[in-house]
Formats: C-alpha cells, sequence, structure tokens
C-alpha cells in the first residue's frame, strides 16, 4: 500500500508521518533537492519540522511520476498558490478511482475559487467524484509528534469519505466525514484571516478581551459568507469552524498570528513574511476575502481590515478604531 503527498512543508510532512501507520509506504514530494536528501538521509525535515523524526515508511522524491504512480491515496499539501501549477503537471501521473484529498487552507486569489475547485479545473472530469478535503485545528508540528489530534475530511461522495476516513485514521488522529465540502474549505480558510486580526490585537497589547471578541465576531463573519456560497451552518460550529478558528489565533505555532503580532508591532509585513519560512495563507486570503465580501455584498469588516493592514500599509490602531466606532447593531444580523 503506498500513499502520496505532494507538498513537503510543515503540515504535508506532518501528513505523511501519520499515513506510515496505515501504508508501508509514503512518498513525500518537494521542489528543495537538499531538504528530499535530509528526508532520507536524516528521517528529517529539517527545514520545516526540526528535531521531529519521521517514520521509516516516510521517503522523499523530487519526481512527481515517481511519487503518484501506483498510489492508493493522493495528498494535495502545497500552499494554495501553488496548487493549480503543481497538481497541473501532476495530471498525467495521478492513478485513477483514488481518493484525491487537499490539507491546504486557502481561497486563489482572483479566481475566488476553493481548492477542491481549482482541483477540479485541474483534473479530468473521471477524478472529480474523488475529490475530498481534510481540515480542522491541527498545528502540523504536534500531528507530527502523534499528539492526539481531530478533524474533519469532507467528500461529495460518502465512498470516497470513507476511504479517505479509514486512510487517516490512527490512534492519535481521529477524523470525522462530513458532505459540507464548501463549508469546511471555507472555515479552514478564512480563519487564517481572522487570526491575522487576533494577532494584531496582541500585538498592540489590547488582551483577552480583545481576542475574544475577535474570535465570536470573525465566526460570524465565516459563518455569514460560508452560508451564502452555500455551506451548511452547523459546519461552522464544528472542527473546521469554530475549532479551527480557536487554535489559530490562540496558539503559539499560528504562523497567521505571528504575522498579526508583529504588524500590531509596527513592523512592516515584507519584514515580517521575509523572516518566515513558512507559509502564512492568511495574507493571501485576506485579499480573497475582500473580494468575495464585494461579490457577494455580505459584509466583513474584520477581514477588510486586515486587507487594509497587509496590502494597503493601513496603521493596525486606526483599523481597530474604525471597527470599535462603526454604528451599533443586533449581534444576530
Amino acid at each position: 500500500m503506498k500513499a502520496t503527498v505532494i507538498g513537503s512543508g510543515s503540515f504535508g510532512t506532518s501528513i505523511a508521518a501519520a499515513l506510515a501507520q496505515n501504508f508501508d509506504e509514503v512518498l513525500l514530494w518537494g521542489r528543495d533537492a537538499a531538504l528530499v536528501a535530509a528526508v532520507n538521509e536524516r528521517h528529517e525535515n529539517t527545514t520545516y519540522l526540526p528535531g521531529v523524526t519521521l517514520p521509516k515508511a516516510v521517503r522523499a522524491v523530487a519526481s512527481l511520476e515517481e511519487a503518484v504512480v501506483g498510489a492508493q491515496l493522493v495528498v494535495s499539501a502545497t500552499p494554495s498558490h501553488a496548487t493549480r501549477e503543481v497538481i497541473g503537471r501532476a495530471v498525467p501521473f495521478l492513478p485513477r478511482r483514488v481518493p484525491i484529498v487537499t490539507v491546504s487552507k486557502g481561497i486563489e486569489n482572483g479566481t475566488l475559487l476553493t481548492m477542491t475547485d481549482v482541483l477540479e479545473e485541474c483534473l479530468p472530469d473521471e477524478l472529480h467524484p474523488y475529490l475530498a478535503v481534510l481540515s480542522g485545528p491541527s498545528f502540523a508540528r504536534e500531528l507530527a509528534q502523534r499528539l492526539p489530534t481531530v478533524v474533519t475530511i469532507a467528500s461529495h461522495w460518502d465512498k470516497v469519505g470513507l476511504r479517505a476516513q479509514k486512510a487517516f485514521q490512527t490512534d492519535f488522529l481521529r477524523t470525522y466525514t462530513s458532505s459540507d465540502v464548501v463549508g469546511v474549505q471555507l472555515g479552514g480558510a478564512l480563519k487564517n484571516v481572522i487570526a491575522i486580526a487576533a494577532g494584531i490585537a496582541d500585538g498592540l497589547g489590547f488582551g483577552h478581551n480583545a481576542r475574544a471578541g475577535i474570535i465570536t465576531r470573525g465566526l460570524a463573519e465565516i459563518s455569514r459568507i460560508a452560508v451564502r456560497l452555500g455551506a451548511n451552518p452547523l459546519t461552522l460550529s464544528g472542527l473546521s469552524g469554530m475549532g479551527d478558528l480557536v487554535l489559530t489565533c490562540t496558539g503559539e505555532l499560528s504562523r497567521n498570528r505571528r504575522v498579526g503580532i508583529e504588524l500590531g508591532k509596527g513592523r512592516p509585513l515584507a519584514e515580517v513574511l521575509g523572516e518566515m519560512k513558512q507559509v502564512a495563507e492568511g495574507v493571501k486570503t485576506a485579499q480573497s476575502a475582500r473580494d468575495l465580501s464585494r461579490k457577494t455584498g455580505v459584509e466583513l469588516p474584520i477581514c477588510d481590515q486586515v486587507f487594509a493592514i497587509c496590502h494597503e500599509g493601513k496603521n493596525p490602531r486606526a483599523a481597530v478604531l474604525e471597527l470599535m466606532t462603526r454604528s451599533p447593531k443586533s449581534e444576530l444580523m
């Protein structure tokens, strides 16, 4: 039994390590020759998960053909902005009738497509029923350390969701199934934008009250836009909604919260991102959120301010003042 993970960042690597419990061989595809060599020689992703020993079943490769041919499960774990390009190159080699699971949390800039939508544009029609998405509160390092983690796997076809659930389920990774592909993806993507806002509040020294308010009103924004786009509102109170939102807004391992903290301290975004090896998806997703708000007419005031801070250089304190002085309204509107 062979599984393939396309993308050798921290989360892709942690997923590969988890899959090693259920598969004889897990191939981890990466672009970086030094990273590939380190995984194979030291059983460690020294770039993105230093200090975590990987199972012997995990092997890294630089060839997409070698990675995916003959796999019984394919996981797409590239950053969202790279998904179209990488999967497009993998199409000729992808096996038929096996689950293709995306774990990337983003909304493509410009097209405003979720990752399964992007995959549908890249893949032949016969592969569309086999698409699924995995999301939920799951820091890569904790998963790689086999600490208890619970996630959701959503697919339009129950059979595929159940196959993916069985593939990922271990004694430290518990998986639930869902048919709400839209809600699971929007919750996972937009929570990164709200996490930047929570980090900004922390960087400004605003305390626990402000953070709780951002999480709660952030969930209201995510729910409004997700329901408008066809999601089940109950999904947003679950693992891929509230669960992932709370983790990313409060956890010390959160990249997006870390970006927000530094922005709140007054540092320029380019400087903050230049110091990070990993991608903070919320920066690009803030633009997609702003564009979705304009397209649908759904108000996303926190996301709008994060966009303005990240992409228009708005002063964080001015953004907070603008949020706090908006016209009063009912909480449930």
